[in-house]
C-alpha cells in the first residue's frame, strides 16, 4: 500500500495523572518505507558484498579480515523521493493544523550521507512554507530536550528508527502508550491503529486502556473527512479524563477496558 508516513500525535490531556506536563502538544511523522528497517541485511555476509564495500568504502577495510559468519550488516537506505514526501506531509500537517515550527531530527554529524541527505532536502522543502520555520536537532540531542522542554515543539520528523524510538519517548510524556494512537499514511490508502502492539500478558484480563484505540480511530475519521465526528470523539476523551471519575489500571483507577469505553462513548453521544 506504500503507506510511507507513519504519523503519531502525542497531546497531553489535562487532568491525567499520568502527564509530564499538560501543554504538551507534539506530532511525530516518522518514515514509514525506508531507513534502517528496509530489511536490507546480511549474515553471514556474502564475500562480494564485502569486496564490494570494500572497494568504495576504506573504512569497510578494518573488518576484511572478520570471519564472515561473525560479521552482519544492516543497511540505511534512504532516497530523495522518501525523504522529500515525509518531509513535505509534515509541513502540510503544520500548516493546516497551525503549527509553527517543524523539526527534522536525524545525526547527520556522523551519520553523514543518509542523515545528510534527510537534512539537506528538508531545508529545500522548507523554501515552500515561509510561514514555518525549521529546527534541526540531533536525535540523541532530541531526546534530551523532550524530556526538558516537550512543549516546544511541535511537529517533528524523521526516518524510520529514529522516528520509531523519539514518537515512544514522547509517548510516554502524555501517558504512555494507553493514549498513543497512530496513522499508517500514503497516497491512496491508510491504515490506523494504536501505536502499542499486542500484549499477550493482559489477554482476557479486561483492563486495558482503550484510550489509544479510540484516539486511532478519531484519526481514522478525520482522514475520511468526517471532521466534526472526529472532533465530538476528541471533546469525549477530553472530558472523560478531565472529569477523572473512570480511570484504568494505568491511570491509579480500576475501572476496566469496557467502562472507559462506554464513559467515552456516552460524552461523544452528547
Amino acid at each position: 500500500f506504500d503507506l510511507f508516513a507513519n504519523v503519531r500525535p502525542c497531546r497531553a490531556f489535562p487532568g491525567n495523572p499520568l502527564n509530564f506536563r499538560e501543554d504538551i502538544d507534539l506530532v511525530v511523522f516518522r518514515e514509514n518505507t525506508e531507513g534502517l528497517y528496509s530489511g536490507v541485511e546480511f549474515h553471514p555476509v556474502p564475500d562480494e558484498v564485502r569486496e564490494a564495500l570494500s572497494a568504495y568504502s576504506s573504512k569497510m577495510q578494518r573488518f576484511s579480515d572478520v570471519p564472515a559468519d561473525e560479521l552482519a550488516i544492516s543497511c540505511r537506505i534512504f532516497t530523495r523521493k522518501g525523504c522529500e514526501r515525509i518531509v513535505r506531509a509534515a509541513f502540510e500537517y503544520a500548516k493546516k493544523h497551525g503549527y509553527p515550527t517543524v523539526t527534522v531530527v536525524e545525526k547527520p554529524n556522523v551519520i553523514r550521507e543518509t542523515s545528510g541527505m534527510m537534512v539537506r532536502i528538508a531545508r529545500e522543502v522548507a523554501k515552500d512554507y515561509p510561514g514555518i520555520e525549521l529546527w534541526e536537532t540531533n536525535v540523541d540531542a532530541m531526546c534530551m530536550w523532550l524530556v526538558k522542554n516537550p512543549q516546544d515543539y511541535g511537529v517533528l520528523v524523521s526516518s524510520n528508527m529514529f522516528g520509531d524510538i523519539i514518537s515512544d519517548l514522547a509517548a510516554q510524556l502524555v501517558g504512555g502508550l494507553g493514549f498513543a494512537s497512530s496513522g499508517n499514511i500514503g497516497e491512496d490508502y491508510a491504515v490506523f491503529e494504536p501505536t502499542h502492539g499486542s500484549a499477550p500478558k493482559y489477554a482476557g484480563k479486561y483492563r486495558v486502556n482503550p484510550t489509544a484505540a479510540i484516539l486511532a480511530a478519531k484519526m481514522m475519521l478525520d482522514w475520511l473527512g468526517e471532521t466534526e465526528k472526529a472532533q465530538r470523539i476528541q471533546e469525549a476523551v477530553a472530558q472523560v479524563i478531565a472529569e477523572g471519575r473512570v480511570r484504568t489500571y494505568d491511570m491509579g483507577g480500576d475501572a476496566s477496558t469496557l467502562q472507559m469505553a462506554e464513559a467515552i462513548a456516552e460524552k461523544a453521544k452528547g
